[in-house]
């Protein structure tokens, strides 16, 4: 079985950093996606409801964005808090990477545009060492969801 090499200080410290962006994780959230559908328009081809919205003012508004950039920050802490727990993690990434691979037909480039612009956002509102410590988790994080892609036949 697969086991995350995370230090005890990593993971504290992915913990903290993580706890910053996660106090406010609609608003942050929404402020991913809201990134991610400006910069990378074709991302909001997934998404029917949005795709007559240009503005980012709009976005921003929008309950649908709001409510799905919270899901995506809820899933993240779910994994933040199991990164000492590999088998708690893939519970939780497996489900995740199956149901954007098979349902949702996501292409899996983009869970790497989201956790660039998570770890950005991260940088602008708290610094480089947050960033930092953060990175390592984006890197596993979207390791895991493009190995399930693979199983699924991607």
């Amino acid at each position: 079985s697969f086991s995350m090499s995370f230090s005890e200080a990593e993971v504290q410290s992915a913990r903290g950093a993580w706890e910053k962006m996660y106090v406010d994780a609609e608003d942050n959230g929404t402020a991913v996606l809201v990134r991610m559908f400006t910069e990378h328009p074709d991302t909001k081809s997934y998404f029917s409801h949005f795709k007559g919205m240009d503005s980012a003012e709009e976005m921003k508004q929008s309950d649908q964005v709001r409510g799905h950039g919270k899901r995506v920050f809820t899933a993240i802490n779910d994994m933040v808090q199991h990164l000492d727990n590999s088998e708690a993690f893939l519970g939780i990434v497996n489900p995740l990477g199956k149901k954007h691979a098979t349902q949702l037909k996501i292409d899996p480039k983009n869970f790497r545009i989201i956790c660039d612009i998570i770890l950005q956002l991260m940088e602008e509102k708290f610094g480089g060492d947050c960033k930092a410590s953060f990175e390592k988790v984006t890197n596993e994080i979207c390791t895991h969801l493009n190995n399930v892609y693979k199983e699924e036949g991607w």
